[in-house]
């Protein structure tokens, strides 16, 4: 009776784990510069494709009713808030571990870099990396929910 108990307990805490590591969630993202607060944003899982939009400003010298000027796409002129800043990421096939193949959008300089991500520490961060040719910035964002 004690091994089905420690068996059932490491598959719930396994699943539990496993669950926790999907970027899928609410993140705060915090700015590699500075170390400052930055944004909430919202990472939703469509059929295995990521998309992540700043659902909450937090940085008090960024304007709520901000836009994206330097944007350089159909997203040029729209509201910072509820703007869609990471795009097209899937799981990779080779590294689970990894989402990629998908951008990022910064909306302060309106540059778009190739995007990879992967939870940390068990879910609780989520490791932001932007590329733009070899060149990368890489932030850490924190769990949320």
């Amino acid at each position: 009776m004690l091994k089905i108990a420690l068996a059932t307990f490491a598959l719930v805490a396994h699943v539990g784990a496993f669950a926790q590591a999907t970027p899928a969630s609410l993140w705060k993202t915090i700015d590699d510069d500075s170390n400052r607060e930055k944004s909430l944003v919202r990472i939703t899982d469509n059929g295995g494709v990521l998309t992540g939009k700043i659902e909450k400003l937090l940085d008090p010298a960024t304007k709520q009713d901000a836009v994206c000027d330097k944007c350089p796409d159909e997203r040029q002129g729209k509201p910072i808030l509820g703007l869609t800043i990471l795009r097209n990421l899937k799981q990779n096939a080779d590294d689970k571990a990894w989402w990629d193949g998908g951008d990022v959008t910064d909306p302060d300089n309106g540059k778009i870099y190739r995007a990879r991500v992967r939870p940390i520490e068990g879910g609780k961060k989520l490791q932001m990396r932007g590329y733009i040719g070899p060149f990368y910035r890489t932030q850490t964002w924190i769990r949320v929910e």
